[in-house]
């Protein structure tokens, strides 16, 4: 396949970088792509396709990471937030439209007594481990996943001090001998277990969670006076409309969510038990934010909601990822690749693992070769980042996603077996 032109892509990088630190921030960057190969810049979207400046089409899987649900420019949704704004959404007093996300969401999450609205998955994890603190009275963390860019998660450490960061332990997935070895070292001194109750960190396959896991868990933070907080920011609302939680029949203590809720628009979510929630009407407990109370994206979600509830989103993601997930498996198996897939049909993840074992460099050209080809055929995927399927895509885009990825995993077996 001949290189994807991405030339007016790279002049908006250039004049990016004299203004803005690399250009983009974060994971957006080049480098967590494929350098030289991926666009760096999108003009719009429409669906589950994508077009960059330099008119290159995409079928997207990333999906913005995880809050494109429905599909991008989703009419229906759009009309109803530009009508919203007429009326103003931004005020220093909240509108009625927080007392309807609030009741809706309260019967939707199984765990939600009461919820409060941020703008970002970071801000959700980072009020929940406030309240934890606060209402425990200890300090110390034990997490697993990514929960954000806040001081006390941030997975890079710069211009973090050292005494914040020490309070977060990390636990691994699916060992309940090492979360309880964990809480028995810091006796007393865990507030709360923060988790993705999915295990998908970067770079990582997705891990369920072994039978009895999740509900170990509960009972290790219940025994031991912790406050279980799953973080289903990328669950919520797409693995079930209650998240995990709501297939595993487990009660967190407290739950952040976020991305799929809103469909792009900046919302997200701290939901829980009401005595915990309590903490901030005594004024302890500080969280607030000039914008926290914009009724634009509570319009959003609840519109987004009433979609989902209508058309069996939940569903319909469940069918077309079990479409796709079924066509890759066999592409795997027909090429011989050295891939593996996992997760589960509404979030999967292409891997390439280190089968040669050592430093081996040869898994990581396979991936390079992979994503290089699938991107040069209009696949827009993530190397490190697992996929998405979103309601609009459709199934002549799953069929076509499902044979650029054979025979991008025919060309990587063939050059780099």
């Amino acid at each position: 396949m001949p290189k994807l032109k991405i030339t007016q892509s790279e002049k908006l990088y250039a004049e990016a970088q004299q203004y803005i630190p690399g250009g983009v921030i974060g994971i957006r960057r080049p480098l967590n792509f494929v350098p030289g190969e991926y666009p760096i810049f999108f003009e719009r979207g429409k669906g589950g396709l994508m077009w960059d400046p330099d008119g290159n089409e995409f079928i997207d899987f990333l999906c913005a990471y995880g809050p494109i649900i429905l599909g991008h420019a989703e009419d229906e949704l759009d009309e109803a937030v530009a009508a919203h704004m007429k009326n103003g959404f931004c005020f220093n007093l909240a509108q009625k439209w927080q007392n309807e996300l609030a009741k809706k969401v309260c019967s939707i999450v199984p765990s939600a007594e009461q919820c409060f609205f941020v703008k970002t998955g970071s801000g959700a994890t980072g009020a929940a481990v406030r309240l934890a603190r606060y209402h425990t009275g200890k300090n110390k963390i034990l997490q697993h996943g990514y929960h954000g860019w806040g001081d006390w998660c941030a997975p890079v450490h710069g211009g973090i001090p050292d005494h914040v960061y020490k309070d977060t332990i990390s636990f691994p997935y699916n060992d309940l001998d090492a979360l309880e070895k964990l809480i028995a070292e810091n006796k007393d001194e865990v507030a709360a277990i923060m988790m993705t109750p999915l295990s998908h960190e970067l770079n990582h396959d997705i891990e369920m969670p072994k039978a009895g896991y999740l509900e170990g868990v509960r009972a290790l933070a219940t025994k031991n006076n912790i406050v279980l907080i799953f973080d289903e920011v990328r669950t919520g609302f797409r693995v079930a409309m209650g998240g995990m939680q709501e297939k595993y029949k487990i009660k967190p203590d407290l739950t952040v969510m976020g991305k799929g809720m809103g469909n792009g628009y900046a919302i997200a979510m701290v939901v829980g038990k009401k005595e915990l929630m309590q903490s901030m009407i005594d004024g302890k407990v500080f969280i607030s934010s000039t914008y926290f109370p914009n009724s634009l994206e509570m319009v959003a979600a609840l519109k987004v909601i009433e979609i989902m509830e209508r058309e069996n989103v939940i569903d319909a993601i469940w069918k077309k990822g079990e479409r796709i997930m079924k066509k890759i498996s066999a592409a795997i198996e027909e090429t011989k690749a050295k891939a593996h897939l996992s997760g589960i049909p509404p979030m999967w993840f292409i891997s390439f693992p280190n089968v040669e074992g050592g430093d081996s460099k040869a898994y990581r050209n396979r991936r390079v070769r992979f994503f290089t080809e699938c991107i040069q055929r209009g696949l827009f995927l993530q190397p490190y980042h697992h996929a998405y399927i979103a309601w609009r895509h459709t199934d002549e885009q799953l069929d076509k996603a499902a044979n650029i990825i054979k025979e991008s995993l025919s060309i990587v077996m063939k050059e780099l077996p």
